[in-house]
């Protein structure tokens, strides 16, 4: 039964909605074009998955090609707008955002199941990015540079890439996205926006909010699409030179293939990928913050963050005890309907319901599983619930499949939760778990598991915790619990990590520092703050002579001769 009347998601491209089979130009200027019929998929709450909450018309390459072609089309008036003047459109937006915030945030809930306290923080988040960026079109700088030669002046100058592709995942559906936006539209760029699928109801609502800010038709371009047509209207938009730039939030893998596409078009993206964010707990840590600090950042947005938790990595003197506390902590944990007061809903979709399921086979016999009562699905009797149900369990593999449907480490397999809120066979529920004894060569230890698991090692001493820490190549996120300074800045030194936290969750970005990771967590970039305008301007020099003569640098420099034989006396 769908609760409200669905959205209806369509690409919308220079300013207008095109619906089934709309007719687009050709960018080489020849006869139009007739893109193949769009596929209508719903985006249903991953919460009540009876409820549709939008029907969203996924486009084929020739339409995002055509919104790259639009984008282009506007790039030169947008860019034209003076940079202040841009300014106060984001200022615009983050004040209709603010206006707008419970409406957004309960949209945020609906369709990606965020609980709703979480929900208001992430749109809270793109009115902060936006309070950030309305003054930096006031701070454009350029540089005035001294030239070694007389009568010339030096400048630097930002200036906008033109044409922007942003492709965003749907855990964080409008945060995210404004990360990318915001600045882009700043700077004087114009936008194709590709959303997630199941997220696209709220990349709509986005797209409204800034056309009644004040942003022009052609300059955010929206191209609801699969992964398949993305990539064909990307290399089709590189190729005809109507993308200059693109930013990505997804998996590794996926980025991998993106940077690949740019590179072969002498491009560099702006790559935020997955993580296997560590959380090193120190001997004279306070345990009961670190647990708290565990809890939150591993099984929040139920544990479908970039920056979750993924290991703690926790010194064998107090290992028993941190173990101890943390199963306590997410045993008493509150998990359900999100529009509750509740530590996590849903999982997002049924493509990651069935990605944790296949994570769950990863367990092996040296595992030691707590943190609830059951494995796999929240159920209210205790039986099967729903698709992908059977899970891992009835695979027969090694690992947890050697105990079939009688689950695996004293856990069942599915089963009711203590405690929980709603109605668990209505949506995607899943059993937090925290895996005590993972180790080094384990999969569990080294990939990224997008779901409400933890996994939890020992080190003995800082060397080895720092080396745990880097082992598995990611580089997103870390924390570290300590109250020795020395120790703190040890590890700060020694993870390879973009973002360091210390007595701090890996999760929880502030607007206004850089935001990314490196190794298989990214290539370097970095989102949010003064930082990202080197992702979305380009640097132009400029040299102006008025001596009404060539000068050559280097060449015709005039320095004083120096007597380096000069010696004080005695």
């Amino acid at each position: 039964m769908t609760l409200v009347r669905p959205w209806r998601v369509s690409a919308r491209i220079d300013g207008r909605t095109h619906g089934l089979c709309a007719t687009v130009g050709d960018p080489a200027g020849g006869a139009e074009v007739e893109p193949a019929p769009v596929r209508v998929v719903p985006s249903t709450d991953p919460a009540h998955l009876d409820d549709v909450v939008a029907e969203v018309e996924l486009v084929g390459p020739e339409t995002i090609l055509a919104a790259a072609v639009a984008a282009q089309a506007a790039a030169r008036s947008w860019a034209a707008v003076p940079a202040p003047v841009r300014g106060s459109v984001i200022g615009s937006f983050g004040r209709l955002v603010t206006d707008n915030a419970d409406a957004l945030a309960r949209l945020v809930t609906r369709e990606v199941g965020k609980p709703v306290a979480e929900a208001r923080g992430e749109v809270q988040e793109i009115i902060d990015t936006c309070e950030f960026f309305r003054g930096e079109g006031r701070r454009l700088y350029g540089q005035t540079v001294p030239s070694e030669m007389p009568d010339r002046q030096l400048f630097t100058f930002r200036e906008p890439l033109g044409v922007m592709m942003v492709i965003t995942a749907g855990n964080f559906p409008v945060a995210v996205p404004s990360w990318y936006l915001v600045p882009a539209l700043l700077a004087g760029n114009t936008v194709v926006w590709k959303p997630a699928e199941y997220a696209a109801a709220c990349a709509q609502a986005m797209v409204e909010l800034l056309a009644a800010a004040g942003v022009p038709a052609g300059a955010v371009n929206l191209v609801p699409a699969d992964g398949r047509a993305t990539a064909a209207g990307l290399e089709r938009a590189l190729a005809a030179g109507a993308v200059d730039k693109v930013g990505f939030t997804g998996s590794t893998e996926v980025g991998r293939s993106i940077g690949a596409l740019c590179g072969r078009h002498l491009q560099t993206p702006c790559l935020e990928l997955g993580g296997k964010n560590p959380m090193v707990v120190t001997p004279g840590a306070d345990l009961d913050a670190a647990v708290e600090a565990a809890v939150f950042a591993g099984f929040g947005t139920a544990g479908q963050r970039c920056t979750s938790l993924g290991t703690a990595i926790v010194h064998e003197s107090v290992h028993a005890a941190f173990v101890r506390r943390f199963d306590a902590a997410v045993s008493a944990a509150v998990i359900g309907d999100p529009t509750g007061d509740v530590l996590y809903g849903p999982l997002l979709d049924a493509r990651f319901a069935a990605g944790f399921e296949r994570h769950l086979t990863l367990l092996r016999g040296h595992h030691r599983l707590s943190g609830s009562t059951a494995l796999g699905r929240i159920t209210g009797t205790g039986g099967a619930a729903g698709p992908g149900a059977a899970g891992p369990c009835a695979a027969g593999t090694e690992g947890a499949g050697t105990e079939g449907a009688a689950g695996f480490g004293g856990l069942p397999r599915n089963g009711p939760r203590r405690g929980f809120v709603g109605d668990p066979d209505r949506g995607l529920y899943y059993h937090p778990l925290i895996v005590d004894g993972v180790r080094p060569d384990d999969e569990l230890f080294r990939e990224e598991t997008f779901g409400p698991i933890v996994g939890v090692t020992t080190y003995r001493d800082l060397d080895e915790a720092i080396e745990l820490a880097n082992l598995p190549g990611y580089g997103l996120s870390s924390s570290i619990y300590t109250a020795d300074a020395a120790s703190a800045l040890r590890f700060r030194r020694g993870v390879r990590a973009g973002m360091v936290s210390v007595n701090g969750s890996t999760t929880g970005a502030e607007a206004h520092l850089p935001f990314g990771g490196n190794g298989r967590s990214g290539n370097g970039s970095r989102q949010s703050g003064i930082w990202m305008l080197d992702q979305v301007t380009r640097w132009q020099s400029l040299s102006w002579d008025y001596s009404g003569r060539l000068q050559r640098a280097q060449l015709d420099t005039a320095v004083p001769a120096a007597d380096l034989s000069f010696r004080l006396p005695g």
